[in-house]
């Protein structure tokens, strides 16, 4: 229990002790960066009217928009508070004269450009105060109980002091009170000062109501441009795969029974060859048949869920798959069919492309997100953005507010994690 409390009050002490340095990094960059960057923001927009401005606009608002983005990154690791984007999207590159106009035109229509010089302007202040207030804090303290014990401060009429020792143990332990309790107040409010900060800007780098509304069309229409492409793709495939498979066998069986029908009367063990033929060739027709049935729907995923699917898509791969499976229950059909064509199509592309000797797959479901993980130990090198089976596979997940993460360097090991919002 003593051992358990002493960890406990380690970790409080560290976690304050961090939390006042992180402030003190917000209070430099404030009256640092932030200052540079208002004066900067400010003199190019008034020389906007002299022409200067208009190159010199894209390139600071790039500067605002780097420090907002790393205050975003700040807060999201060190108070977990996520600040989106609010930023549209460029306009299409042009040079010369008229594109510099349409960037500087660009960036200053953007509202998120005035909100974060606005930001800029409150940073100043907010950084340098909500920053330096827990070390503040926790310096004091640490004086008042390393230095009030042992030096006792009288102010004479001139003005000046002297400095006698304190030969009372009482009145020693007494003056360590104030330190004590500054010291004590610093380190539990740190946290929550940095997170007060977190939350105020993610009030002025956030996106408005009106600019997450906007970006929420931009994403279903997307999002709804996703899966009509992907449903043509599907049906192209199917049609392919239907002509280039059993229609050939079924057009090659009724060219056999027809060849056996003229053959019946006057050559019958011609016809009897040909007629196993036609069996055999409708045995072929039918094994294909079901297989591309089972690759629109698989029975299993119907029937048995998403689990026992993924292991049967396992035991047909020609190397070994780890698989960790920690799914409570069945998912809607919908998303339990979107899952399973995404790990196929992820080890799908560990077969063709890897080289990996084994592969391994992992499914867990937590917090109202089902993560999909498959990983192998192939060549890497994977990328999403190449044109490869991965883009299709962060296409049918953008249908359902899903992502799409690789982690593949060259000479492996390739990590692609799937993430699906469901219940």
């Amino acid at each position: 229990m003593v051992a358990q409390n002493g960890r406990v009050i380690t970790g409080w002490v560290r976690n304050g002790t961090v939390a006042a340095a992180r402030g003190l990094v917000f209070a430099v960059l404030s009256q640092t960066v932030t200052i540079v960057l208002v004066v900067a923001s400010l003199l190019a927009v008034v020389f906007v009217a002299l022409g200067i401005g208009v190159l010199a606009v894209p390139v600071v608002a790039a500067g605002a928009r780097a420090l907002a983005d790393l205050h975003r990154r700040l807060a999201r690791d060190w108070s977990g508070v996520d600040i989106p984007r609010p930023y549209r999207s460029p306009s299409e590159p042009v040079g010369g004269v008229r594109g510099a106009w349409r960037r500087c035109w660009w960036v200053l229509t953007d509202p998120a450009t005035w909100r974060d010089l606005l930001w800029l302007l409150v940073e100043i202040v907010l950084g340098l105060v909500l920053g330096l207030l827990p070390f503040c804090l926790i310096v004091k303290g640490l004086e008042g109980i390393f230095v009030a014990p042992f030096l006792w401060l009288l102010v004479d009429g001139y003005g000046y002091g002297a400095v006698w020792p304190i030969e009372n143990p009482a009145e020693a332990l007494l003056s360590t009170l104030p330190g004590a309790s500054m010291l004590l107040l610093g380190l539990a409010v740190g946290p929550w000062i940095l997170r007060l900060h977190a939350l105020i800007a993610r009030s002025l780098l956030g996106p408005t109501r009106a600019a997450e509304l906007h970006r929420r069309v931009d994403h279903l229409a997307a999002s709804r441009t996703g899966v009509v492409d992907a449903r043509a793709a599907e049906l192209r495939r199917i049609e392919r795969d239907l002509h280039d498979g059993p229609q050939a066998r079924l057009a090659a069986l009724g060219m056999n029974i027809g060849l056996a029908e003229e053959l019946l009367a006057r050559d019958p063990d011609e016809a009897r060859r040909l007629l196993a033929e036609a069996r055999t060739v409708s045995g072929e027709a039918l094994a294909e048949l079901r297989s591309l049935v089972r690759g629109i729907h698989p029975p299993v995923l119907a029937e048995r869920g998403l689990g026992p699917a993924v292991q049967a898509l396992a035991l047909a791969l020609p190397l070994p798959v780890t698989l960790d499976l920690d799914l409570p229950g069945r998912l809607e059909p919908p998303l339990e069919s979107a899952a399973y064509f995404c790990v196929a199509e992820a080890l799908a592309n560990v077969v063709k492309h890897s080289g990996a000797g084994q592969a391994e797959v992992r499914l867990a479901h937590r917090s109202g997100r089902l993560t999909m993980t498959v990983t192998d130990d192939g060549v890497g090198g994977a990328d999403p953005d190449a044109g490869s089976g991965l883009h299709g596979v962060r296409r049918r997940l953008v249908a359902f507010d899903g992502t799409l993460a690789v982690v593949s360097p060259a000479g492996g090991p390739t990590t692609v994690t799937m993430e699906l919002p469901c219940e």
